[in-house]
């Protein structure tokens, strides 16, 4: 089963299938909402209902009209507010690379390990109705056996018709292993209170080929890649139960006010209502 926090002025609905590997789920409506730029542990997957949303991915701005479908990887840097006056409406699942790995292996259409969606926004109105199906069954379906079949189905097709294998090799062999030491750092102690001094000194670059290549190869500069980071950990903290002040405290935002703007920024729902989902 479900649960959900509804967020009042902006409409949204945040939803968990605890069965379906804890899959999350967002029904919105945003009209003044702005994405800062951020990343997912897992693939956005959506359907616009209604509006348009224009978002940042993959180095290049895009536009998803009515009825086109929105596809980002996981770790992809990302943003996205209205391309409309009167806003957006939209239905995105947040599949994470494991689940869909666990697909490829029975998939006969050539896929191979976790899909890679080159394409940000696609439009296939078979598809996009078939997602609205598990959408709508999602929310009103307590029959567990349908939900993950339908789930499966989609996703199945999804992978099938619009993603290919992404095979590690041309940019991302050519990133410097100091930036992957710096990228690791972050990730394993994002509550670090690490100065750009530190991060020369771990990378043997100076601080301004460091902030530079930094970005140049993730997307974002360190400062807002720790941000990222801090974000994730906050999310599993607040999924095992930790309170907010706690979440805040032990993953180095300054305070619980500081934790709200960025969550809020990057998931479209604050910290205390993605906390009531547990």
């Amino acid at each position: 089963m479900m649960t959900n926090e509804k967020i009042k002025k902006e409409r949204a609905e945040y939803q968990m299938a605890e069965e379906l590997g804890g899959l999350e789920i967002l029904d919105a409506d945003y009209e003044k909402q702005t994405f800062s730029r951020h990343s997912h542990e897992g693939y956005t997957i959506g359907v616009i209902e209604r509006g348009a949303q224009h978002f940042y991915r993959s180095g290049g701005n895009h536009t998803a009209p009515q009825d086109s479908i929105i596809l980002i990887n996981a770790d992809d840097i990302h943003s996205g507010h209205s391309a409309t006056d009167g806003g957006w409406g939209y239905k995105a699942m947040y599949p994470l690379p494991e689940q869909l790995e666990s697909l490829s292996r029975e998939l006969s259409c050539g896929q191979v390990g976790a899909p890679y969606f080159a394409e940000p926004v696609v439009y296939d109105p078979e598809l996009a109705n078939q997602l609205r199906l598990v959408f709508t069954m999602l929310d009103q379906s307590d029959n567990r056996l349908l939900r993950e079949t339908l789930v499966y189905g989609v996703l199945v097709k999804l992978m099938c018709k619009h993603s290919k294998t992404r095979y590690t090799d041309g940019a991302i062999s050519k990133v410097q292993k100091p930036l992957y030491l710096i990228k690791e750092f972050l990730d394993d102690f994002p509550q670090a209170d690490v100065s750009l001094e530190d991060l020369s000194r771990l990378s043997n670059l100076s601080a301004y080929h460091l902030v530079r290549s930094f970005q140049k190869a993730f997307g974002l500069p360190p400062h807002s890649y720790q941000i990222q980071s801090r974000l994730r950990m906050a999310r599993k903290l607040l999924k095992q139960g930790h309170s907010l002040s706690d979440t805040a405290q032990e993953t180095g935002f300054h305070d619980q006010s500081h934790l709200h703007r960025h969550f809020k920024k990057a998931m479209g729902i604050t910290p205390g209502q993605y906390l009531k989902l547990f």
